[in-house]
């Protein structure tokens, strides 16, 4: 098999020019009506991977109260608990720390028929550890041909790869920070590094656009989606993420085991002739 090539995505990825006023949901009969269709059809491709050994690998990076928590639980709602992990991605602990920074994704990766989601991931090198100073120049500039070689041996090893971005304007995040800080059950999601990382913001731009330029590939491009409306960013998400993995991919049932047929009509007298039971 061919080695995948990492050619770059010339599509250039601008935070500032994506519509956040292209509001698709206004009625929420619609958007519930959407999100079960697209649910569904997850479903549907994860069965299909399960029964075929498929692997995924879906990447959720973007702002602090960006709304990736809420779109990956609205992914994961209709799904198998047995097919998919959620891999919440913070500061590496003592012993991930000596050793390479790809190594504890390395310890992550979807075993076969399995879907492994990293809220946040190994591109944290260049955004919070270039920004923040965590990461030396040195490190984190060799760090975008460290991370698309990994991601090529993911997908020469038939890996599929879907990265999300979630972008949201200063205005909705102070917005969104002004609802944490006044809810009881929600201040838990704010932190200091959320303060300290809004900040940046303009740093965290640059960062982020390099980013894109650096490692959207063709094979493992970047989806950047416009979150200040949480309904039109769960559903964009959902679409872009079940076109990826349907593409190339029959989703239709499998067909029933032969010896699942000749057991089931002799312990349970149920007859199945490929249409209906007898």
């Amino acid at each position: 098999m061919a080695r995948t090539e990492i050619k770059l995505d010339k599509t250039k990825i601008r935070l500032d020019k994506l519509d956040q006023d292209g509001e698709r949901f206004t009625d929420k009969q619609d958007y519930e009506k959407r999100l079960d269709t697209l649910q569904t059809e997850l479903l549907h491709i994860q069965q299909t991977y399960w029964h075929e050994k498929r692997r995924a690998v879906l990447v959720f990076e973007g702002w602090d109260a960006a709304g990736k928590g809420g779109a990956i639980r609205r992914i994961t709602e209709p799904l198998d608990p047995r097919g998919f992990h959620v891999w919440p991605i913070s500061a590496p602990n003592p012993e991930e720390r000596g050793q390479h920074y790809l190594w504890r994704f390395w310890q992550r990766l979807p075993g076969p028929g399995t879907v492994a989601i990293f809220d946040r991931s190994w591109y944290g090198r260049v955004l919070v550890e270039r920004v923040q100073e965590f990461a030396k120049p040195k490190e984190w500039k060799r760090a975008y041909d460290e991370i698309n070689e990994f991601e090529r041996l993911l997908l020469d090893d038939g890996v599929r790869i879907v990265k999300l971005f979630f972008h949201i304007t200063q205005e909705e995040q102070l917005d969104r920070f002004r609802e944490r800080l006044t809810n009881p059950y929600k201040r838990w999601k704010l932190t200091e590094e959320d303060l300290r990382n809004r900040a940046r913001w303009d740093d965290y731009i640059e960062a982020a656009e390099d980013m894109f330029d650096k490692t959207s590939t063709v094979a493992a491009p970047w989806h950047p989606i416009a979150a200040n409306s949480k309904w039109h960013a769960r559903i964009t998400s959902l679409e872009t993420i079940t076109a990826a993995l349907r593409e190339g991919v029959d989703i239709a049932p499998p067909p029933v085991d032969p010896k699942v047929l000749d057991t089931a009509a002799e312990m349970l007298g149920v007859h199945f002739s490929g249409k209906k039971e007898t």
